[in-house]
């Protein structure tokens, strides 16, 4: 073994230690343990960055000792390191004074140690373990204001969520171990490559590692505790959001050689990603509150990750993982100031809502702008039938977003033009990076089904003129029927709320004293 491939493994272990030292420090007190958490979680950011650069250099290192170096490792790892230091600093402001700050902190780091194991593990058992020990982790923090019975609440149902995807991890475990002989995950791919036909108990395997990744990732109907985490601290929602909820997508490109083989697998995650992604980017729309919005939001791109899993698009599937995550943690670290944009949006005149026909144009536009993309793309890329229709999807699922750019601005053919050549800059631009994020993971044929690529294609398609007749014709009968649906998330939660509390009731704390209005209306009965 030559000196690259001795650092090769040594740069991730040294990157799991530093967040293990700093949950030992936050026994500390608050001001040291805030100063350290710092400075170690920049330390961190540091020596991730140079396991990257090593990667580069050992090309043919390989994993050594468990522990896995490629390029997905490396991203990830920046990643986790990235967003740790600034939610770390963040939360130092943000719970400045607050009481329960030092176990705060010890269980913040225990749960960004947890996610940096599972990254670097090169077991199925070990990123079983780590991604187990993140959610037990998490849900320290989610019950952070333990004298708030909604936290409470949310912090039980996804509790109960947990424990039966660690169920159903543990039968996956148990079928592959059977088959395989071993959990390693290069022996694991090694026997995919080797068995391109499933037997029904791999196959199985893979069903219950769907089931485990939807529960954990927020998808309906279990999506009720994401919405109501926010009585959490934001530091909290935005680790959530921006990282753990992400675990299961990082999880099915580790085992990608063997998803990739699984067709009733990927078929379900087709199916329970695309639902979950139409619903919620409905429900959405609905929504005032800013975190609740973003947290709809959230079920529905991860419902958007699974289908590009389901769909073989891999390269896609870590691409749209990095960016979420970045634009959640920022999304929630900001939300405050949604309150000045909205202000700002209610001084000034609102442009009157698109007609028929100049939404017409502008599905027409981007639709042309995409085509036109493709057709560019296709004759000097030399792209792959797979490669050919994943292009296609991106083109048309990001011209179709684009559309409000061109229904409010296309007042002139100047405008309209100029536009129009942003959406096709948008959707190369996105493209590109679809590219790019192919270098980072094995090649790997999209699945040739031709319906499911269809079925997702009329999803997207739907959900877009679901959309424009809400908003077109907000008094329509469509709208009256539909928007109380959307607006109670079509009861879903309300009900897997009551299966649970008649399952397995939440243990809520007395109050001490009674709530102002219980207070309040005694001193009424005692004046009358």
């Amino acid at each position: 073994m030559n000196t690259s491939e001795e650092w090769s493994f040594v740069v991730p272990v040294i990157a799991l230690a530093i967040p293990v030292t700093l949950a030992l420090a936050a026994v500390l007190s608050p001001r040291r343990a805030g100063l350290a958490s710092g400075a170690a979680l920049g330390l961190a950011l540091l020596v991730t960055g140079g396991a990257a650069l090593t990667w580069g250099a050992a090309t043919e290192a390989g994993p050594r000792l468990g522990v896995r170096v490629d390029a997905v490792t490396c991203v990830m790892l920046l990643l986790v390191a990235t967003l740790g230091a600034i939610i770390v600093r963040y939360s130092r402001t943000y719970l400045q004074g607050a009481p329960g700050l030092v176990r705060y902190l010890r269980w913040l780091l225990l749960t960004l140690s947890a996610v940096t194991a599972l990254v670097i593990a090169n077991n199925l058992l070990v990123v079983v373990l780590g991604w187990t020990a993140t959610s037990v982790a998490l849900h320290q923090l989610l019950t952070f204001y333990r004298e708030r019975p909604a936290a409470l609440v949310a912090a039980h149902k996804k509790f109960l969520v947990s424990r039966l995807a660690d169920l159903c991890l543990l039968g996956c475990l148990a079928l592959v171990h059977q088959d395989v002989g071993s959990l390693d995950l290069d022996r694991i791919a090694a026997w995919a490559g080797a068995h391109p036909t499933l037997p029904p108990s791999m196959q199985a395997a893979a069903v219950l590692l769907v089931i485990a990744v939807a529960l954990r990732s927020a998808q309906l109907p279990f999506h009720g505790w994401l919405l109501q985490v926010m009585e959490a601290p934001t530091p909290v929602s935005a680790l959530l959001h921006a990282g753990v909820v992400n675990i299961g997508g990082f999880v099915l490109l580790r085992l990608a050689p063997w998803m990739a083989h699984a067709a009733l697998a990927q078929l379900l995650l087709v199916v329970i990603g695309l639902g979950s992604a139409l619903i919620a980017a409905l429900v959405m729309t609905t929504r005032v509150s800013v975190k609740v919005s973003l947290a709809w939001s959230t079920c529905a791109q991860m419902g958007f990750m699974l289908v590009q899993c389901g769909l073989g698009l891999w390269h896609l599937a870590l691409l749209h993982l990095v960016a979420h995550s970045l634009y959640k943690a920022h999304a929630f670290l900001s939300a405050g100031t949604a309150v000045d944009e909205w202000r700002l949006r209610a001084m000034t005149k609102q442009p009157p809502p698109p007609s028929w026909s100049r939404l017409g144009i502008g599905v027409l536009v981007a639709a042309g702008s995409a085509a036109l993309c493709v057709l560019v793309l296709r004759h000097t890329a030399a792209l792959r039938p797979a490669d050919e229709r994943s292009v296609a999807l991106l083109a048309l699922v990001v011209s179709l977003s684009l559309v409000p750019l061109l229904t409010r601005k296309t007042t002139g053919i100047f405008t309209a033009a100029g536009v129009a050549l942003r959406v096709s800059g948008v959707v190369l631009l996105y493209v590109g990076w679809h590219a790019a994020a192919a270098q980072l993971m094995p090649s790997r044929d999209a699945t040739s089904n031709g319906p499911v690529w269809a079925l997702v294609g009329l999803g997207f398609v739907g959900l877009f003129a679901m959309k424009a007749t809400l908003q077109l014709l907000p008094e329509g009968r469509l709208a009256r029927a539909v928007y109380p649906w959307l607006f109670a998330g079509l009861y879903l939660d309300e009900r897997f709320t009551r299966l649970t509390f008649r399952v397995w009731p939440p243990r809520l704390q007395r109050r001490s004293e009674p709530a102002p209005a219980t207070r309040i209306q005694e001193t009424l009965e005692a004046h009358t």
